[in-house]
């Protein structure tokens, strides 16, 4: 499987993910220590971006389909020609989830990702895993014992986002933060497909051995975490969805996975688009950029129904 899709493009929208790094910045266990100051991560290019953009249209209803990078380093122009046309030529902003409580949604982590007690982190690994993330918290200048009191998923969210935050990656340079700030200022209505609590979910429903083996590769990514990560986002940037659907869903290897976290979600977005279109207006729909990409997607779930999405960017 590959984690980045999941890290920034398909599960946890740019607030869910910031929630859960919040929680897990807000532990003292969890602190890093002599952290390395890593150089913050730079644009792709200095051009302006042209990130790949969709509609599905009929006489009365326009629907733009926007994949997103949920979380970017700043500076990268991405807003702007078509897309920026599109967005304030809508009556409506929708992505993944919406209007986020912090605090509520750090309350359900906090319930869901914790092992009962008398369980620990390390506890359930093999001594072989033990070893390589003992070697891997170590790396990030992290205590042993910081994820000790939570469950697989969780650690490995944590262990993916810290490095990216470190590189300069944050969810207020994310897509979705600059749309939804856009929106406020428009007075445009936005609402979300899903709730943080049902994102997280996702993860915390997936068998323990997938969290186990997702937390492993996560450890045995780290060295080329950052590498992998602007590549994908450079892809983003020229609007090369193929190679972006290469990047993101390709080494995807483990069915359950795929379908708890993007074929599912697809059919029911699709299912959603299929009803919005019943209703007169102009909707910027942005949802992770690996829903827009590969095999599944959710212009593949769209066609099946016969509604044919036209790409105009």
């Amino acid at each position: 499987m590959t984690l980045f899709r999941t890290i920034l493009t398909a599960l946890a929208g740019s607030f869910a993910l910031l929630a859960t790094a919040s929680a897990f910045a807000a532990e003292p266990a969890a602190e890093p220590t002599n952290a390395p100051a890593n150089a913050p991560a730079t644009a792709p290019a200095p051009a302006a971006a042209r990130p790949a953009l969709w509609k599905v249209s009929d006489h009365d209803t326009t629907i733009y389909l926007f994949g997103t990078i949920h979380a970017l380093p700043p500076g990268i122009d991405w807003y702007n020609g078509t897309v920026a046309a599109a967005f304030s030529g809508s009556q409506e902003l929708v992505t993944e989830v919406a209007n986020v409580d912090p605090t509520r949604l750090q309350s359900f982590i906090l319930q869901t990702a914790t092992l009962p007690k008398g369980k620990t982190l390390r506890g359930q690994m093999s001594r072989k895993g033990a070893r390589k993330y003992a070697m891997a918290m170590a790396g990030l200048s992290l205590p042993p014992a910081a994820f000790d009191r939570y469950e697989a998923w969780y650690a490995a969210i944590g262990l993916s986002t810290l490095p990216m935050a470190r590189a300069g990656f944050s969810s207020e340079s994310g897509v979705e933060h600059i749309l939804e700030a856009r929106a406020r200022t428009a007075g445009m209505a936005h609402s979300g497909l899903e709730t943080p609590e049902y994102q997280l979910g996702l993860f915390d429903s997936l068998p323990a051995k997938t969290q186990q083996r997702y937390l492993l590769e996560v450890i045995d990514s780290l060295p080329s975490l950052r590498d992998q990560v602007q590549q994908m986002v450079a892809a983003w940037h020229r609007g090369d969805a193929d190679t972006l659907a290469r990047l993101m869903n390709s080494k995807e290897d483990d069915p359950a996975l795929i379908e708890t976290l993007l074929l599912q979600r697809n059919r029911a977005w699709s299912v959603w688009v299929q009803k919005r279109m019943a209703r007169p207006g102009t909707v910027f729909l942005a949802v992770g950029a690996g829903h827009l990409a590969g095999t599944g997607s959710l212009q593949d779930q769209l066609d099946a129904a016969g509604v044919v999405s036209q790409r105009v960017q």
